[in-house]
């Protein structure tokens, strides 16, 4: 056959996605014949570019759909996006503001109609960017987060959660971003240590009559246990403007004869008490702490309890307002520095202490997240968490590795309310509608009521809701208000979070609410109700409280059924160094680029080959690999096809075969290769990627190509060579599909027998009865005495031209027939001159020797080297040994070096330590030998 020596994977990718498009491999429809299995895609950001993290998850997702088509399953794999609030408002702004421009400027319908234009224009890169990857999504299922019926389904929930009385509007402290000026859930504010400051302020006692301003200086001294002020200490000294109390243990010593005594807070000269409960530490700072309950949440609840004022000091973009007194206008870090001066200035900062401490910061811009008050739409948890709770509980939904299982069920054992209401204008907007005839009255005491809130349930139907002071909420726009029906009526201004729609996805992708929905519209059976539980849920460790845990009780809540029924979690992608991949970091490695320089297949089998049951560590050189296989896998193939006899066709090879024209080489490749099938199937089911890929390459690489397909060389010609090597490379390329598809396919067409696609061949069945174990234990002795002929031949520099002469001593002699029977092999792969079995245990004169378990074999040296310039040669490579093992051991006897370098980076140098160890005493035993 005319086979290109060379592989490119440029030539082909293009080609074989279009023809597995066109040929419709990637749909999924009903088919109540077959076993469904459905996958629905995390849904990337319409603002998404495809990043490593990305390439891992689809990659995985896609060898599991593979796999799962192979196995006869009706495969599923629905694609779409998320039309990501906050991350797109922002580009768009952006864009927006290099023509001068604010969105306040354009309004809300003109902006979010240039928010839908630079979606319609950019928002789908990122698709085709995973078509680049292989990946077989049903394309022709692709959904967005905001389509119509998508956007329906996301009213039907709300509604449904509002008249269960499980949604209400209030007032609460919640995390606020005063860059992208709104509210944000907790799990969109991770908190991060950061090295800041304790700063010790002095309240002074009213009673000591001592009033403090910004001009006036003060010298204020301690009388007894406290005197004529207690010191405070904080972290946001700018938001001591908005105190309304100071709390202590009510069981320290220290201020128990001042509770209940009046302060007045420094600069702004407000009166404020002391109060006294158990939620304050005694052991920090003083003992003594600010109560700002409009901008913390532990104060807030303090404030609740106490009954304390409320007041708020900072406008929504994070600078103060009129509460504020002088500092009115400045940003709140700025404030900071003002105030800090102030405070010196009149003796009242008593002393600063550096500190470190964990604060918010927004998800999407790094901004310091501020605690707000703010009356914002609000999700009771724990009734939703209770059932999910019990699902994992009782294993209907796994976790691999299992280990999420646990940090899963204590999230969720603490769950806590859910804001879902955000301050921006692109996304879901609250299906919330008011009449301002029937809350002309009430909208400001609506507005300012504190603590808290809640709407009330009304009688209203399924669609829609009407609250008792006249809120509507429905799943379409009311013409005139229930109550009154007046017609001035306007929607609510907020939006809904993201993942409120997102959480959805594993049945709304179905177009639920409805029942009877099915792709091809003949089906008696819709889409919803065969595919759904979905099968599998390949996903980020950092989305496991913003998207499975949601998931999981979205879907029995409106399903009444679990969403999956395993969840995978993958690794996260880090450098080399132990650091995660991010473009402001500068370690990212752009996926489209290996591809290019690589091949998909490449980058796709590094992935799954490194996706252990953790993080990966990857650098652009472990790329090379996945090329160097797929190169491999081609030189074999084209080996394999070009050696087959042009006259016979494998029909005719098969039916010529009979079971005892098998050599023993040729059972033993067909035992390793059901062998090694059989743990990639268990590996797979398993989700233990890594080990199912490298246990193919190991397999097609060394035995099949380095053992097999060397011996084969000399009985090319045999028919039971021909059609043991065709049979196995033809299995070889179906089970390495799911994982390298692009060059499986293109192999797979230059077979004899071609037919249709290597996608939609069946998975090969395992035959047990090929399996032996005994006789690949055989074939594993007489490998290892080549191996270890051909050490003992590289360590004394032996040409390949050199024949040399070898005697064996077998440690059981049961084993002595086995050698002589496959002497042959020996002599021609060791490239020996003669093999001697020895009946007796003993060094013979002139050889130097090595061990294998189950054999002494010496290699007779005498002719073949000079002996002295040996030993010479020896003792110089002993030395530098000796000296890169102390390197190396000083390395790690650095505690800093272990403490602060990745766990694979000191792993390979411990391993290279005992690597070289090794050698060196190898050398050191020749050098006995040799003389």
């Amino acid at each position: 056959m005319d086979i290109s020596k060379r592989f490119n994977p440029k030539e082909i990718e293009d080609k074989w996605y279009r023809f597995w498009e066109e040929k419709g491999y990637f749909s999924g429809r009903v088919n109540p014949e077959k076993e469904p299995y459905s996958i629905v895609i995390p849904p990337p950001n319409v603002t998404g570019i495809l990043h490593m993290g990305h390439a891992l998850n689809n990659t995985i997702q896609d060898i599991l759909i593979r796999y799962q088509r192979m196995r006869g399953r009706e495969a599923l794999w629905i694609p779409g996006t998320d039309h990501a609030g906050i991350a797109t408002q922002n580009i768009v702004e952006k864009e927006i503001a290099r023509q001068g421009l604010r969105r306040q400027d354009l309004g809300r319908d003109r902006f979010l109609k240039r928010v839908w234009e630079w979606k319609e224009e950019y928002g789908s890169t990122i698709i085709h960017q995973l078509k680049k990857l292989g990946v077989s999504c049903d394309w022709s299922r692709t959904r967005f987060t905001m389509d119509n019926e998508y956007s329906y389904a996301v009213r039907e929930v709300f509604v449904r959660l509002y008249n269960k009385g499980l949604i209400y509007r209030g007032n609460y402290i919640i995390n606020w971003c005063p860059r992208c000026q709104t509210a944000l859930s907790d799990e969109e504010a991770p908190h991060r240590e950061i090295e800041g400051f304790l700063y010790y302020i002095r309240y002074p006692l009213k009673k000591a009559g001592i009033r403090s301003s910004r001009s006036a200086k003060r010298n204020f001294k301690r009388v007894g246990l406290y005197g004529d002020y207690i010191v405070v200490a904080t972290t946001r000294p700018e938001t001591m403007l908005g105190d309304t109390a100071v709390a202590v243990n009510p069981r320290d010593a220290r201020y128990r004869q001042l509770i209940g005594e009046t302060l007045i807070l420094p600069l702004i000269n407000r009166q404020i008490t002391i109060i006294a409960d158990n939620i304050v530490d005694k052991e920090f700072g003083t003992g003594a702490v600010k109560v700002t309950p409009a901008h913390d949440p532990n104060d807030y609840l303090l404030a609740k309890k106490h009954k304390l004022d409320f007041i708020n000091i900072m406008h929504p973009d994070g600078s103060l307002n009129d509460n504020a007194g002088d500092y009115k206008g400045m940003d709140r870090f700025q404030a900071r520095k003002v105030i800090l001066d102030d405070l010196k200035r009149n003796n009242l900062l008593e002393r600063v202490e550096p500190h470190r401490l964990s604060a918010g910061h927004c998800y999407r811009c790094n901004t310091i997240i501020e605690p707000y008050l703010s009356r914002q739409w609000f999700v009771k948890m724990k009734p939703l968490a209770k059932p999910a709770i019990d699902v994992v509980r009782k294993g209907k939904i796994r976790f691999y590795p299992v280990r999420w299982k646990k940090v899963y069920l204590n999230w969720m054992e603490n769950i806590q309310d859910w804001c879902i209401s955000r301050q921006i204008w692109w996304g879901h907007r609250l299906p919330v509608y008011y009449c301002r005839d029937c809350q002309r009255e009430s909208a400001e005491a609506l507005a300012d009521s504190l603590p808290t809130l809640e709407m009330t349930k009304s009688t209203g139907g399924r669609d829609s809701s009407v609250g008792s002071d006249g809120v509507i909420v429905s799943t379409s726009t009311p013409a005139n208000c229930p109550v009154c029906g007046s017609g001035d009526i306007y929607q609510e201004e907020d939006v809904l979070d993201t993942w409120f729609s997102s959480w959805l996805w594993p049945f709304a992708t179905f177009y639920w609410p409805r029942s009877d929905y099915s792709m091809d519209g003949s089906s008696p059976m819709s889409d919803l109700s065969y595919f759904y539980p979905t099968s599998a849920l390949v996903t980020a460790p950092e989305i496991l409280f913003f998207w499975v845990a949601r998931m999981i009780m979205a879907g029995i809540e409106f399903m009444g059924d679990i969403p999956f029924r395993d969840v995978y979690i993958h690794g996260t992608v880090r450098d080399i160094s132990g650091r995660k991949m991010s473009k402001s970091l500068g370690n990212a490695i752009d996926p489209l680029e290996i591809i290019s320089e690589y091949g998909a297949d490449a980058l796709r089998f590094c992935l799954a080959s490194s996706a252990s049951q953790g993080d990966l560590f990857l650098a652009k050189e472990k790329f090379e690999m996945g090329r160097n296989f797929a190169n491999k896998i081609w030189n074999a193939a084209r080996f394999v096809l070009m050696n087959l006899e042009p006259s016979e066709t494998m029909g005719d090879l098969c039916a010529s075969f009979k079971e005892n024209d098998l050599r023993l080489i040729d059972r033993w490749v067909l035992s390793r290769f059901y062998s090694m099938l059989k743990e990639v199937n268990r590996y797979l089911d398993d989700y233990r990627f890594s080990e199912a890929a490298n246990l193919m390459y190991a397999f097609f690489w060394h035995e099949f190509c380095d053992w097999y397909l060397e011996i084969a060389k000399n009985n090319l010609r045999q028919k039971s060579t021909q059609l043991i090597m065709y049979k196995v490379l033809e299995k070889m390329l179906r089970i390495l599909h799911p994982f390298i598809p692009f060059i499986t396919e293109e192999i797979w067409h230059l077979l004899p027998h071609a037919r249709e696609s290597v996608m939609i061949q069946r998975w090969p069945h395992v035959q047990d009865e090929m399996i032996d174990k005994d006789m690949e234990s055989q074939v594993g002795l007489l490998f290892e005495i080549i191996k270890t002929i051909r050490n003992l031949r590289s360590q004394i520099e032996l040409k390949p031209e050199r024949k040399a002469v070898v005697s064996i001593y077998l440690h059981a002699k049961a084993r002595q027939q086995l050698i002589r029977e496959n002497s042959d092999l020996i002599v021609n792969l060791g490239r020996l001159e003669s093999l001697e079995v020895l009946g007796v245990s003993g060094r013979p004169q002139g050889t130097i020797s090595s061990t294998t378990g189950e054999a002494d074999i010496y290699l007779h040296f005498s002719g073949l080297v000079d002996i002295n310039k040996e030993r010479n040669r020896i003792k110089e490579r002993r030395l530098g040994l000796d000296k890169m093992v102390k390197v190396k051991e000083q390395r790690l006897k650095n505690t800093e070096f272990v403490k602060k370098a990745p766990p694979p980076v000191v792993a390979k140098e411990r391993e290279d330590v005992k690597k070289l160890k090794d050698e060196s005493e190898r050398l050191e035993k020749m050098l006995r030998e040799l003389h």
